[in-house]
């Protein structure tokens, strides 16, 4: 190498270098987490549209006077098996006297922990320029973590016996009732599971119901039964004209069991694609029937 091209690499990477120690001098510090900063206050709650995707939402208020960013925002909580993290990577702006609600993904269930326990909220922040991290109680807006938190269990008791899905649609004619599959196949687990039965919504319901509950008789005694389906009547709830445009679980049921003697219940979501096939029939239904279901 001659002279001049050694003495070119050098430079090269001597200012390398100081773009490095640049970096590393403008990247933000290790903060320990602290209290929210003043008059910024945390709670959880969850919308309607959240429960089939099994999400919830942290809300951040700002009371005080100065403009926040909010950044990583963690949910955690001894009845989950990991903390709930932010579905979008993004720093939300908070200015005086606004709020942000932080849409988080619940993470699966821990069936020993104790209903009762206690949730924290851990996020990160920006004010005027300077970064912190802050962790505090998560109250809830309204109570639902440990009514999700029983309906996981029940769930997890229950597909440990068998698997229970929806899985077929075959839409009908105007005033005619559709049928919705559920499918049900056995795992062979040792829980004594029974469907009772399976609840309408507030979009569908069964027309054999009573008191929008359609009566099921299985037994799924340690999983001892053969693969079966179960063909359900099904008719709209309702045909207002949003009916479908602001629908957010109507086509999540609640099914009834009992599990090793506890009655219980859990939720039954439709998929996309099924929820899509519902969806249309309802609009095309309602549109061309004589009114809602019942």
């Amino acid at each position: 190498m001659s002279r001049v091209r050694h003495r070119s690499a050098v430079a090269a990477a001597v200012i390398a270098a100081a773009l490095l120690a640049g970096c590393a001098a403008d990247a933000a510090p290790v903060v320990s987490p602290g209290p929210p900063p003043a008059g910024v206050a945390v709670v959880v709650t969850q919308q309607r549209s959240d429960v089939a995707d099994r999400q919830a939402e942290v809300r951040i208020e700002n009371h005080g006077d100065v403009a926040i960013e909010v950044g990583a925002v963690r949910l955690d909580d001894p009845r989950f098996a990991a903390p709930a993290t932010r579905i979008v990577d993004r720093v939300s702006p908070l200015g005086p006297g606004s709020t942000v609600d932080v849409r988080v993904q619940l993470p699966g269930a821990v069936c020993d922990a104790p209903q009762d326990a206690a949730s924290t909220v851990t996020f990160d922040y920006v004010i005027d320029g300077r970064a912190g991290r802050a962790t505090g109680p998560a109250p809830e807006l309204f109570p639902f973590l440990a009514a999700l938190h029983r309906r996981d269990c029940v769930e997890q008791h229950v597909r440990q016996v068998a698997d229970v899905d929806l899985t077929a649609f075959a839409p009908s004619a105007p005033g005619a009732p559709a049928t919705l599959s559920v499918s049900i196949v056995p795992r062979g687990g040792t829980a004594d599971v029974e469907l009772t039965g399976i609840r309408e919504t507030n979009l569908l319901t069964f027309p054999a119901a009573t008191g929008g509950v359609y009566a099921l008789d299985i037994d799924l005694a340690d999983g001892h039964r053969d693969p079966t389906t179960i063909a359900l009547p099904l008719v709209p709830a309702r045909c207002d004209p949003h009916a479908v445009q602001e629908d957010k679980r109507g086509t999540v049921f609640v099914v009834d069991v009992v599990v090793d003697g506890e009655p219980g219940q859990f939720a039954l979501a439709a998929g996309p694609a099924l929820k899509g096939e519902l969806l249309a029939w309802v609009t095309a239904w309602c549109g061309e029937g004589d009114g809602a279901g019942h």
